[in-house]
C-alpha cells in the first residue's frame, strides 16, 4: 500500500470561526464557510474544495491529453456543483461537471475528451468505493514511545500516532517485521537506509535522531 502523497496533508484549526489552515507540500492556504454557516468566508468551504479537486483533475488530464495527442485545442474551462437527494433512507449526491473547451471542436474529439474526462484519477475515486478511516491522538501521546539503535542512530517509534499504513514493513522487511520482537531489526539494512525509510513515514509514528546529536 502506498499513499498517493509523499506527506500528508495538514489541517488546524484555532478558535476562530471557523477558519482552517491547510498546510499542503509547497505552502499554507486557509478554507473557512460562507457568512451564512457563521464564517467569514476567508477561503473556500469543504464542498468547494472537494468540487476544485474533481475540477483541475478533469483539466489537467485533459490537458495531458490534447497535448499528446497534438490537437490544437488552447483553452478549457470546467464547471461543477453538487446536489444531495434521498432514496429510500440512502443519501445520493449528484455531481453536475460541465466542460466548455472554448473552441471549435469535432464531434469524435468531443466525445474522446468526454471518456478522458470521466477517466480522470478524481473522478475514479469519487464513483469507486471509498472508505474513510478516522484515528485520534493528541500531544501527550508523544510521551509514549519505542527506541531501537544500532549504535549510530535510533529510530524512535511513537505507537499513538501509528496508523498501520504499512509502508515500512511492505518497502523494508528486513529492518520492520510485525512478527518479530522486537519489531524493528536495526541491523537489517544500512543506517542510510533505514533513515531513508523512516522519511517516509507519512505520520511521525517513526522519526530518527543521530546518536551524537540525541
Amino acid at each position: 500500500m502506498k499513499y498517493m502523497l509523499e506527506n500528508p496533508l495538514e489541517g488546524s484549526i484555532g478558535l476562530v470561526k471557523y477558519a482552517c489552515e491547510i498546510t499542503w507540500r509547497n505552502g499554507k492556504f486557509m478554507a473557512d464557510e460562507p457568512v451564512k454557516a457563521g464564517g467569514a468566508d476567508t477561503g473556500p468551504d469543504p464542498y468547494t474544495l472537494l468540487l476544485s479537486s474533481l475540477a483541475s483533475c478533469t483539466l489537467i488530464t485533459l490537458r495531458m491529453y490534447i497535448d499528446r495527442k497534438g490537437w490544437d485545442i488552447a483553452h478549457i474551462a470546467v464547471k461543477a456543483n453538487l446536489y444531495q437527494t434521498k432514496k429510500d433512507d440512502t443519501v445520493i449526491t449528484i455531481i453536475d461537471r460541465d466542460i466548455n473547451f472554448l473552441q471549435e471542436v469535432t464531434a469524435e474529439q468531443r466525445s474522446k475528451l468526454l471518456e478522458i474526462a470521466e477517466a480522470c484519477p478524481i473522478s475514479k475515486i469519487l464513483q469507486g468505493d471509498i472508505l474513510v478511516r478516522t484515528y485520534t491522538y493528541n500531544d501527550a501521546d508523544a510521551e509514549k514511545q519505542l527506541k531501537y539503535t544500532n549504535g549510530q542512530v535510533t529510530v524512535v517509534w511513537k505507537p499513538e500516532f501509528c496508523k498501520h499504513s504499512g509502508r515500512c514493513v511492505t518497502q523494508m522487511p528486513t529492518v520492520f517485521n510485525l512478527n518479530e520482537r522486537p519489531w524493528v531489526n536495526m541491523q537489517g539494512a544500512t543506517t542510510e537506509e533505514i533513515i531513508a525509510q523512516v522519511n517516509k513515514c507519512p505520520t511521525g509514528a517513526l522519526r530518527f535522531f543521530e546518536n551524537s546529536t540525541p
